[in-house]
């Protein structure tokens, strides 16, 4: 691990997004609340904030930092699911980790709750145009001024 014993604790914030594919009728099913295993949305934005706590024991080398903060937000896009974890600590060093493990769970869990309705997932396609699945940082802040 790096050695951060050195570093003086800041306000610490990151944010990242992820989004899941979905096909018309699964979206349908999940903001009318049908599906099987109950409510996908709140299902996958729990299981975000969990990841986000879990990341020190998911990642190698990653510090475990007590998160004081982590929220995930969803809206049902057209085909889509768009997420955004947000989590934030005060401690030494960045949460990049933890927003992105948030963002990782979220679609995993997603596609855990409709797989059972959710058919267009499991087509296999050498070349798409779009991903299914990404995940990606937006923001982060509490460097250190140099």
């Amino acid at each position: 691990m790096v050695d951060i014993s050195g570093k003086r604790p800041t306000e610490r914030r990151a944010v990242a997004e992820c989004f899941v594919r979905l096909a018309p009728p699964t979206l349908a099913a999940i903001a009318a609340g049908q599906l099987p295993k109950g409510d996908a949305i709140e299902t996958a934005c729990l299981a975000g904030i969990m990841g986000a706590k879990r990341t020190g024991e998911l990642i190698p080398m990653s510090h475990p930092l007590a998160l004081a903060h982590a929220a995930v937000q969803a809206e049902v896009c057209v085909g889509r699911v768009c997420f955004e974890a947000a989590p934030a600590c005060i401690g030494p060093t960045g949460l990049e980790m933890e927003a992105l493990a948030a963002a990782a769970v979220v679609p995993l869990t997603l596609f855990d709750m409709v797989k059972a309705v959710e058919k267009c997932c499991h087509r296999k396609s050498p070349a798409r145009e779009e991903d299914e699945i990404a995940a990606i940082i937006l923001a982060r802040s509490g460097e250190p001024a140099s």
